[in-house]
């Protein structure tokens, strides 16, 4: 009887856990098309950039604020666990920034999008680019209303990334394969990478870029103003 008590309550618990994420999923969801409506209502190109740590996203960042900033008012959603040096960095490459520190937590959430917003105020037809946490596995399951998840890998990491984490390479529209100029120095499979993307993702768009050389990336750049172009162009 002991053993069948504490099976059942361990069920019981299991099942109490399931049904609070399921929940807070879709609370998270609910606010997320709040944001999506916002930005529509806006024509406002929001993206949110997802990677492991250390992959190069507000490098990339940085280049594309002082690139691009001359087409479009950029503004910009910082996400960490803690320390506010990248948002520093951003507001010094000329966009503003709104710094989100999620503590523990492994991901950014749609309420913290909503806040930032109402703090950055981007005007009509602006661009907003979300760094998210870097991590490869919570910011798949939380939509934050973005238009596209673009996520970010690198070179310095495995090939078979992709693989290892399908769910964030099958939410995203597009991959940077960024750090692309040290391939001479690194036993890197560029093709493999490619190959395994598609794999999990056969519709996604691979960019090989550098923002240290700033290979590939005019060919990122238009594939930006497409997805603006299109927001601007889809009815409200």
């Amino acid at each position: 009887m002991h053993g069948y008590a504490h099976d059942h309550a361990a069920k019981s618990e299991q099942e109490t856990i399931v049904t609070l994420e399921a929940r807070l999923l879709a609370k998270n969801d609910a606010l997320a098309e709040r944001n999506r409506a916002w930005f529509r209502g806006r024509e406002i190109l929001a993206l949110n950039l997802v990677s492991s740590p250390g992959s190069g996203k507000t490098t990339l960042l940085e280049r594309a604020i002082r690139d691009l900033g001359s087409e479009a008012f950029i503004a910009v959603i910082e996400g960490d666990q803690a320390t506010v040096n990248d948002s520093e960095r951003i507001r010094a490459a000329g966009a503003p920034c709104v710094q989100v520190n999620t503590g523990t937590g492994c991901h950014l959430e749609a309420d913290m999008i909503a806040r930032g917003l109402a703090e950055l105020k981007p005007p009509v037809g602006s661009m907003v680019l979300i760094e998210n946490v870097g991590n490869l596995v919570c910011p798949a399951l939380f939509d934050l209303g973005e238009h596209a998840k673009v996520a970010i890998l690198s070179v310095t990491e495995g090939e078979d990334k992709p693989l290892k984490y399908p769910h964030m390479f099958q939410a995203s529209r597009a991959v940077l394969l960024n750090k692309i100029d040290l391939v001479p120095h690194l036993d890197f499979d560029v093709e493999k990478a490619v190959e395994n993307a598609r794999v999990v993702n056969p519709d996604i768009a691979v960019f090989r870029v550098s923002a240290r050389t700033g290979e590939g990336l005019a060919a990122w750049y238009g594939w930006v103003r497409e997805q603006a172009a299109a927001v601007r162009a889809s009815p409200f």
